[in-house]
């Protein structure tokens, strides 16, 4: 109780000084700082300051009234966004702004952020979106000038923007994974709720936009950490839905993405294990759970997708459960009982950042799901290029108490903490707040009150720990109004201060391409397949080869799953200890379809791991069914997989049974070629003491063979027509397809190609590829279609390309040419063909 009562004193006279001498105390630092300021917001479930659900611009999400800051050393302030003639206290109406997410250019000159802008009279409705935009004239002295970024996509919320090292722009949207609207929104797979759809990558130069991490759940603040790499925290929530499994929502599936799918009458789900325990070919299988946030890495392209370093749950979390109850050598897993190098189990991992002074030391913030809008506890964690996961480690930074709410704290509960960020000068900042216990409304909905007052500050050493300590402002007051929709809320007091980012230049990370291993580079020689040829030729096909080693070995941290395992057809086998010996004959893959709705819940649509329709590779699977591929006799597989989208996967037993599944969802790049050691990769050695698998695959042979003699081109082919249809007649150009009349584009399915085959038709205008595309549709039982729309209007001749597709490979082909009246001139403008393209999206189709 002394403890206690002296540590209230202190606090008291903290305040005490702060308020009588605000400038003695202000922290003294070298550079500008780079912050935003919001509105308060006390609810803490998928708005601005949540944990998900937090990209969306509509006033319940995102207050009005919040404004880009900078902090200079002297400890003057700019309100940036005012002076560049954004923003306003007050009504905010058509001028109020929601401003989020600072990132500085690598010259330290100008910064990236996202900002809504406007809000709605009473009783009206308009869809806002946050948007990209570029600041510049940062200096004390400059008038700021705010840019919005050209090409992004302008229907959907982008936010959560940084640098590329080539000047492209890594962010996070929720524009659907292949652009077409009526997928819109996602509904991440736990609460069924908007969220983002992950990880993109917009080059505003060129106007190139493609999609970097296809993720069901969302993705969390990119950076491009010393080594190159692109950090984000993701979402993992690979379940089966719980909306469907409490039986009042209406759950159910439809056919397939298309627009013109139907509804089924049933809410089947196939993967992975369902949420409760049940009964499967082993016996008694346990229900799984699954719910984290990790951070991810990747490269600039895209490729080599994976968590920091395959750092997982055995390395950061202190439990989690085995799967089949019936084998006793399946255990339950106990972080601090394992002999792990980590001993410091945290939650979830938020926010992160690098340490500018220890390369591959990341900042981050241990909190709960809920309650503290992802404040908590600041660690680090040891990661830098090239460790494995075994020997990362965390270091708690802020005491342990401060990892969680708490309405009656220890004396070492300093408070709640987000946005870490450690300066180049060696100065720890975060967001903090005083308040331990959950955040809610203490006021109204119309005149909103939080517990919280979130003041950027120094976070120093205070013994073993560190905890709050200067502030960086005297804090930043604001009286706002604002429609939400149709209560009039208002707010005079103080703003919250977050992210917080060093103006300063930094070096740009120098990057040299990952190259294929030996091992497998030297089978391509053997085939003489040249690997360029290969890529190019993944490329076209929108595809992506995986391949791996030995699916038999696992790490040897994970005996949750079953870890003997056998190929069935060779005996080919790795034993870990006495348990259960498990038969693998075929691995099947599974895509994250978006096709559960709902009936009674929000408008969108979630994603479902349904089996990929078509796997390419030399033989089809005996057991393992569609979307699978047979394992070859020295445990390895190679498979050609469509790329883009978010795809798992699971070993088969000869009898096509589950017996280890994937817990995560990965994307693949067109023209990758992705090679793993193992199922569940090895961090140093597997589940019987070995090091990872150093064998040549068998598998990856049999592919190139396969290749070279043609037989990807087994899969068939779509004949495609395409004509004009000009008052009532049929015009079949030779030349080309003339624009004022309607285009129709006529496919027949050729050589193996079913009349269920799911097919997709993508465009290419005067050389530029179109993100939107018309599909997936079958072709019918007469394996014929036809698509129809009035064709754009241009002038002069331009080429146009028609490709189809069947999961993902290309199984068409059609050059033709787009025709309008006069000459060409030069050229289309790149904001012509991307209207065009939008054109040739909402073709229609019919038998």
């Amino acid at each position: 109780m002394k403890s206690l009562l002296s540590f209230s004193l202190l606090q008291a006279i903290w305040l005490l000084v702060v308020l009588l001498c605000p400038s003695a105390l202000l922290a003294e630092i070298s550079n500008p700082i780079l912050f935003v300021t919001q509105v308060p917001k006390p609810e803490d479930f998928a708005n601005i300051v949540s944990t998900f659900g937090n990209h969306r611009a509509t006033l319940d999400s995102a207050p009005r009234g919040g404004d880009l800051w900078i902090r200079y050393p002297d400890g003057s302030l700019k309100n940036l966004t005012n002076s560049a003639g954004y923003g306003k206290s007050g009504f905010q109406g058509d001028s109020g702004i929601a401003v989020r997410d600072p990132a500085v250019h690598w010259s330290g000159s100008k910064a990236l952020f996202s900002m809504v802008v406007g809000s709605p009279a009473q009783y009206e409705y308009e869809d806002y979106r946050f948007q990209l935009y570029e600041i510049s004239g940062l200096g004390k002295t400059d008038t700021p000038v705010i840019t919005k970024v050209a090409h992004q996509p302008e229907d959907y919320n982008n936010v959560m923007p940084v640098y590329g090292t080539d000047d492209s722009i890594f962010f996070i949207s929720d524009r659907p994974y292949n652009g077409q609207s009526h997928l819109y929104p996602q509904l991440d797979e736990y609460e069924s709720t908007p969220t983002n759809t992950g990880l993109w990558k917009l080059t505003p130069q060129s106007g190139v936009l493609k999609i970097i991490d296809h993720s069901p759940s969302g993705d969390f603040d990119p950076i491009v950490d010393s080594f190159g790499r692109v950090l984000f925290v993701r979402w993992d929530h690979l379940q089966r839905d719980q909306q469907n499994d409490a039986g009042v929502y209406g759950a159910y599936n439809m056919s397939s993405e298309s627009t013109s799918a139907s509804p089924l009458a049933t809410a089947a789900e196939v993967f992975p294990e369902p949420r409760s325990n049940s009964t499967g070919a082993f016996g008694a299988v346990q229900g799984h759970r699954f719910n984290l946030f990790m951070p991810w890495m990747c490269e600039e392209d895209g490729t080599e997708l994976e968590t920091l370093n395959h750092v997982g749950r055995h390395e950061l979390h202190d439990y989690f459960t085995n799967s089949f109850l019936s084998d006793g050598a399946l255990k339950e897993f106990l972080g601090q009982s394992s002999s792990r190098l980590n001993q410091y189990s945290i939650q979830n991992f938020f926010h992160i950042s690098e340490d500018p002074n220890r390369p591959g030391v990341y900042l981050g913030v241990n909190a709960p799901e809920f309650y503290t809008h992802t404040s908590g506890q600041i660690i680090e964690l040891y990661g830098p290029e090239g460790t494995p996961a075994d020997e990362m480690y965390v270091e708690p930074i802020t005491h342990p108490s401060t990892s969680s709410p708490d309405s009656s704290p220890p004396p070492s509960h300093s408070g709640l903490y987000r946005n870490p960020v450690m300066l180049t000068t060696g100065e720890l900042l975060a967001a903090h707040t005083s308040e331990t216990q959950a955040d809610n409304n203490t006021g109204s909905r119309a005149f909103p009150s939080s517990r919280y007052d979130y003041r950027l500050r120094v976070v120093a050493p205070a013994g073993q720990y560190s905890q709050a300590s200067t502030f960086l402002t005297n804090g930043i007051s604001k009286s706002v109004q604002f429609y939400d929709p149709d209560v009039l809320v208002t707010y005079s007091g103080p703003l919250w201060e977050l992210q917080p980012v060093e103006v300063v230049a930094r070096a740009i990370p120098y990057r040299l391409n990952p190259t294929l291993s030996t091992t497998e580079s030297s089978i391509f020689d053997t085939f003489d397949v040249s690997l360029e040829e290969f890529k190019e030729y993944l490329v076209q096909t929108q595809s992506a080869l995986i391949v791996s080693r030995d699916v038999t070995t696992r790490d040897e941290s994970d005996t949750q799953q079953p870890f003997n395992l056998r190929v069935a057809q060779s005996g080919a086998q790795t034993v870990g200890s006495a348990g259960d010996l498990y038969d693998i004959s075929s691995i099947a893959f599974l895509q994250g379809n978006l096709v559960r709705r709902y009936t009674n819940l929000h408008q969108g649509v979630r994603t479902l791991a349904q089996r990929i329709g078509s796997t390419l590779g030399p033989l089809s699977a005996q057991s393992g069914g569609v979307g699978s591929v047979p394992i070859a006799s020295d445990g390895s597989i190679a498979v050609l997989l469509p790329a883009g989208k978010a795809t798992t996967w699971e070993l088969l037993s000869p009898a096509g049974e589950s017996v280890v599944k994937e817990r995560y969802w990965v994307t693949f790049q067109p023209g990758e070629v992705r090679v793993c050691t193992s199922c569940h990769g090895i961090n140093s050695f597997d589940q019987a003491g070995n090091i990872k698998p150093q064998n040549a695959p068998l598998a990856l042979a049999q592919l190139l063979a396969w290749w070279k003699d043609g037989g990807a081109d087994q899969l068939g082919e779509v004949s495609i027509n395409a004509v004009t249809r000009v008052s009532g007649k049929k015009n079949r150009r030779r030349n080309g397809v003339r624009s004022r009349g309607k285009l129709r584009v006529r496919l027949i399915g050729q050589n193996g190609i079913s009349g269920n085959t799911p097919l997709t038709v993508r465009f290419t205008v005067d050389g530029f590829q179109c993100d939107e595309s018309v599909g997936p549709f079958s072709l019918g039982e007469d394996r014929k279609s036809v698509l129809r729309r009035r064709a754009p209007r241009v002038r002069g001749k331009h080429p146009l390309t028609i490709k189809a597709y069947a999961s993902g490979f290309q199984v068409g082909l059609l050059h033709t040419t787009l025709r309008g009246p006069g000459k060409r001139k030069k050229g289309l403008k790149l904001k012509k063909k991307t209207k065009i393209c939008r054109v040739l999206s909402k073709l229609s189709y019919g038998q």
